[in-house]
């Protein structure tokens, strides 16, 4: 299982654009098999946001972060003109969930 972090720096203009696609973005990951997805503003930082999500596998996050920057995409496309200085700007990290006892 690996947690995923993308994070997001949203031109102040397209703010209310952004936060529009979500129910869309929610639903592209779940059909790539992403599980327990949230996003959220960081508090210190208006324009900053985080999804966060979980995946089964590379695979799963490997198809969901060339989706997630493609400007072909149906659905993140429009994301693009949102993020303040284009895709490059888009961090991602993906970490492996380590088994804990209650795992066992």
């Amino acid at each position: 299982m690996l947690t995923v972090f993308m994070e997001y720096k949203i031109s102040p203009d397209f703010i209310q654009l952004y936060e529009s696609q979500m129910d869309s973005v929610i639903n592209e990951l779940k059909a790539c098999g992403a599980s327990d997805i949230q996003w959220y503003r960081a508090a210190d930082q208006p324009s900053l946001y985080v999804e966060c999500f979980q995946v089964n596998d590379q695979a799963s996050y490997d198809t969901i972060k060339k989706n997630r920057t493609s400007l072909q995409h149906p659905v993140f496309s429009i994301l693009d003109e949102c993020v303040t200085g284009g895709l490059e700007k888009i961090h991602c990290w993906a970490f492996e969930k380590l088994n804990t006892k209650e795992d066992l």
